[in-house]
């Protein structure tokens, strides 16, 4: 079974709590407070695993959650940290908000990701020592870890895509080319998913082919197979266009080809614009002084696309299909990858809970659990990670609500301990 769309639920470990222990030793006077610090919270990484191609794993564990961090104890005994959980997802793979559909990351960008960091571990009562308060009982508890649920979605690293009707030959074309050995047979959809195939043309030369299963008109609105792998030709910088030039089946093949690109541009307007090879399968059937084949070939020209009579059955022409075909790829840019469209402060943001304000003794107290979460996040020591603190009270609207509370420029506002002056 293949599957390239999955939505899940993922949670990083909590940090664990601060330990409240007092140092008790015979003959040792005024021992003190010892309380180890709470252990850090296991992240949630994803990590591209090699030999994989669909989403299979996810279809009957949709969540995934990492352990949380130990307590403290006391001695000043740190607790272990939590592990982390490790993800893996086929090369190609889309991370996406699952509420917005937006682009969080590509694992096309790097093999490892991590989406969700584990939170900090609380301070041991040790900490809060002064010479005022010698025996605090008190600690600090740890910061819970973040968690979201996204999309998972599978666009195919291949640079070719092999489009075209049901039964035109992609997938034995596949098979002459590269080692991929797809299921082949004479009739309709035998191809249920897409293929991948290296082509090696040696000397380290080589390139992807993917072979999208037959297209057929309404495919983009969801008819047949196709709207199913369409995403899986986004990726590709050309287009192989198989059309079946012997019209075994009655078919018209410039009326394929016409129909195959309207589903394109329906399905993404860029799409319609990619680079296409129009490969003429079947062409041992057919007769070169045939007038429909020079028919063929002027009304392709008028197209302003390439053309090559192939014949997936004898070998024919695909040699000059794939010499065609690097020289081609040389000339256009890389495999598209996608840009993230969710800044780090909105995924902090984006389920947060309720926010309180509220007046003492002059001083504006803004609590809330994702607040208190966000603070185990921040270094304060550091001036990016203050900036990234401000633009997230920004965004959440932690500032507006402030001034609507009749903030005025100069006064304090604390959120958990951590007290600043407001400024316009």
């Amino acid at each position: 079974m293949f599957i390239d769309r999955v939505r899940i639920y993922v949670k990083a470990g909590d940090g664990g709590n601060g330990a409240v222990t007092f140092r008790r030793e015979k003959y040792v006077a005024a021992g003190g407070p010892d309380g180890g610090d709470g252990g850090r919270g296991g992240n949630v990484v994803f990590e591209v695993a090699e030999g994989i191609n669909t989403l299979l794993a996810f279809r009957y564990k949709r969540k995934f959650i990492a352990t949380s961090g130990e307590n403290g104890k006391g001695g000043k005994m740190h607790g272990k940290s939590g592990e982390d959980i490790v993800i893996p997802v086929p090369p190609g793979t889309l991370i996406k908000d699952a509420e917005s559909g937006r682009v969080i990351f590509d694992m096309a960008q790097a093999p490892r990701y991590v989406l969700c960091k584990g939170g900090r571990g609380g301070w041991g009562n040790r900490h809060f020592a002064t010479p005022t308060r010698q025996i605090p009982r008190f600690a600090k508890s740890g910061t819970k870890g973040q968690e979201q649920e996204v999309l998972l979605e599978l666009k195919m690293l291949a640079d070719v895509g092999l489009i075209g009707f049901p039964n035109v030959g992609k997938s034995s074309i596949l098979s002459r080319i590269s080692a991929a050995k797809p299921k082949i047979a004479d009739y309709h959809f035998t191809t249920l998913s897409p293929n991948l195939g290296v082509v090696s043309l040696g000397e380290g030369r080589g390139f992807v082919v993917a072979d999208i299963p037959g297209l057929i008109e309404g495919a983009a609105q969801g008819q047949g197979l196709g709207h199913e792998f369409l995403r899986h030709i986004d990726r590709c910088r050309l287009l192989l266009h198989v059309v079946d030039i012997a019209a075994t089946e009655g078919r018209d093949p410039l009326e394929d080809m016409a129909t195959i690109d309207r589903e394109l541009a329906q399905w993404n307007g860029e799409l319609a614009t990619r680079p296409q090879i129009v490969l003429a399968n079947k062409s041992d059937l057919l007769d070169p002084a045939d007038p429909q084949v020079q028919a063929f070939r002027d009304a392709v020209a008028t197209q302003g696309k390439e053309l090559v009579f192939v014949s997936a059955a004898t070998g024919q022409g695909l040699d000059e299909m794939l010499r065609l075909t690097e020289q081609k790829l040389a000339t256009l840019p890389p495999l598209l990858v996608y840009e993230s469209e969710v800044a780090p402060e909105e995924q902090v943001t984006s389920d947060r809970q309720e926010t309180t304000i509220r007046l003492e003794n002059g001083t504006y107290f803004v609590e809330g659990e994702w607040l208190l979460n966000l603070l185990g996040q921040v270094n304060f020591e550091d001036y990016e990670s203050l900036n990234f603190f401000q633009r997230v009270l920004q965004k959440s609207g932690v500032f507006d609500r402030l001034r609507e509370a009749g903030i005025r420029d100069g006064d304090t506002v604390n959120i958990y301990d951590f007290e600043f002056d407001f400024i316009y």
